[in-house]
């Protein structure tokens, strides 16, 4: 029989580790449920099997080397040759698959993956991340402030494109499409993506600043590339994907397309698979998923707007995607990670954000942050422009080290958003 449990042992350099809290069903120990899961997600299964050999086992059985009794966490290393380098379907088909449906277990949540270098490096990482955006945009200093244009859906091409130009030509940098957002009877994605681009190029003129536009081009994969390609004939720079509706193959397609375009990453239905602080998988997985296969931007949440997390989680979650080495200290939880020459992630908080909210933002996480204002921009009394020039005046002030509501006094557009929205948390 195959042992899986061996507190006493130590993970070697090429073995991935997966940390997992853990909760084992009803009659069930904590190393028993944990040896199910090894051996459910690697070369066990549920009886003796004649086909089983010594050799097999030596080489490739998975060992869970730690059991937390009292916080319910386990750490399972697993030797790298049972995955398929550049493959992370099959990585998460192991690791994240089978394992949460079995009796064994009452709840399961996988915390954290340690990617040993070898099968980090069989995927691409980011091709612009935070220095290329940078240096597309031509801003080296401050964080960088766009707009999701409101209503989600129900405008036509004409009318997106408009609502665009209005968010650039007042200091916005970017604007893209919201997450259903894609191709629609009323609004069609080639119009939307070749008038929305004409309006980027007038607002570029008129203000001597760079701007983006994200397009949405989340589809079934060789519509998302064709789409895709699309934006990059017409002169986009960026693309949007909804990396988990879309799933982790569609995303490696669209990275290992090479299109030259910048991989914005939406979370849409994250909060199915990590709201519960017991099951499922964390946004933190996720996250650093995502940048090993090659996203340039990620949402994170606000710690502040309207999106469920805690400002220690969220800012737990920027460091995972811009740092290269990920330390003990650093985290929530306790697996170490050195992306090598990975290029850092930008992180987007967005959900519920309107100005008087900038100098929290820039407290918590810094100038390394794209910040998406929603309603909080079409919101503003006067309009989406007012709302825009809002933004700017609000992050020109903590920029400059100023009091906000001071420096809002004779401008009309700081103190119309102060007046509706204040310095507080919006209530859903």
């Amino acid at each position: 029989m195959v042992d899986y449990v061996d507190l006493g042992y130590k993970p070697g350099s090429n073995d991935l580790v997966a940390e997992y809290s853990l909760r084992s069903a009803k009659g069930v120990t904590l190393e028993r449920a944990s040896e199910h899961i090894a051996k459910e997600s690697s070369i066990g299964t549920w009886t003796t099997i004649s086909t089983m050999n010594e050799k097999v086992a030596a080489k490739l059985k998975p060992h869970v080397y730690e059991i937390n009794k009292k916080k319910k966490i386990i750490k399972i290393a697993y030797p790298s040759e049972l995955f398929e380098g550049g493959n992370m379907p099959q990585i998460y088909s192991a690791i994240a698959g089978n394992i949460f449906g079995m009796t064994a277990v009452d709840s399961l949540r996988l915390e954290d993956i340690n990617f040993p270098d070898n099968i980090m490096k069989s995927f691409k990482g980011p091709a612009f991340g935070i220095p290329g955006v940078r240096k597309l945009l031509k801003v080296k200093d401050r964080p960088l402030v766009g707009t999701i244009v409101k209503p989600k859906v129900g405008l036509n091409e004409l009318q997106h494109a408009k609502v665009a130009y209005e968010a650039w030509a007042g200091g916005l940098d970017i604007v893209k499409d919201d997450e259903n957002l894609t191709s629609m009877k009323f609004n069609k994605f080639e119009d939307r993506i070749v008038k929305t681009l004409e309006w980027r190029d007038k607002a570029q003129s008129e203000t001597g600043e760079k701007k983006m536009y994200m397009p949405n081009v989340t589809a079934e994969t060789k519509t998302m590339l064709d789409r895709a390609q699309f934006v990059r004939d017409h002169g986009g720079e960026y693309v949007m994907i909804d990396i988990l509706t879309c799933g982790w193959s569609g995303l490696q397609t669209l990275r290992d397309a090479n299109l030259g375009l910048v991989i914005h990453a939406h979370r849409a239905m994250h909060g199915a698979i990590t709201r519960i602080p017991y099951h499922g998988i964390s946004m933190l997985t996720l996250a650093k998923t995502a940048r090993i296969i090659g996203v340039d931007q990620i949402h994170i949440g606000t710690a502040v707007g309207k999106m469920e997390g805690s400002a220690k989680e969220v800012k737990m979650l920027e460091v995972e995607v811009e740092e290269r080495l990920i330390k003990e200290k650093d985290r929530l939880h306790v697996l170490e990670e050195d992306f090598g020459k990975m290029k850092p992630v930008f992180a987007v908080a967005s959900g519920g954000l309107h100005p008087g909210l900038i100098p929290k933002l820039v407290d918590i996480f810094g100038k390394n942050i794209i910040m998406q204002f929603g309603g909080g921009c079409h919101g503003h009394p006067d309009g989406t422009r007012a709302g825009s020039v809002a933004i700017r005046q609000a992050l020109d002030a903590k920029m400059k080290g100023e009091d906000l509501q001071k420096y809002a006094k004779g401008k009309k557009e700081i103190s119309e958003a102060l007046k509706k929205w204040g310095l507080h948390t919006p209530k859903n």
